[in-house]
């Protein structure tokens, strides 16, 4: 009886910790390569949480009106490889983030490069798991 108690338990902890898995999507699920976006607005907050850490950005639309951008990037341990800290961005400064808006057309994006006011550029996608910023040309 013991023995299939343990291997219950050991059974259950192995699905709980599976579970994180089961909510990741992949790029192509919600985003768009052929939607490339680049806004240039006012850095609300950063939050730092897994899968996809989010960077919330205000930005004017064409009527004038500011919309919250939702800008998905990677995970805090590969965005602080990557030379990210906390501090990197502060509330209020001027940025630019580049990347692919979500299919669904909401305020929402994948962010593959954030340009600071100073010139900096600081990648918070993975390069080689995105798709080009636009498609390849066709071969003759």
């Amino acid at each position: 009886m013991k023995l299939k108690s343990a291997v219950l338990s050991a059974s259950l902890g192995l699905f709980l910790a599976a579970l994180p898995v089961l909510a990741h999507h992949s790029f192509a699920a919600e985003f768009d390569v052929n939607k490339p976006v680049t806004l240039k607005g006012k850095f609300v907050r950063m939050d730092w949480v897994n899968p996809h850490s989010q960077i919330l950005i205000d930005v004017a639309n064409a009527d004038g009106k500011v919309e919250t951008w939702s800008c998905e990037a990677l995970p805090p341990n590969s965005l602080y490889r990557q030379g990210w800290r906390k501090d990197s961005l502060k509330a209020g400064d001027m940025i630019e983030i580049e990347g692919f808006q979500a299919k669904d057309g909401t305020t929402n994006m994948w962010t593959r490069s954030v340009k600071t006011a100073d010139g900096r550029r600081m990648f918070a996608g993975n390069a080689d798991a995105l798709p080009p910023a636009a498609p390849p040309a066709p071969t003759k």
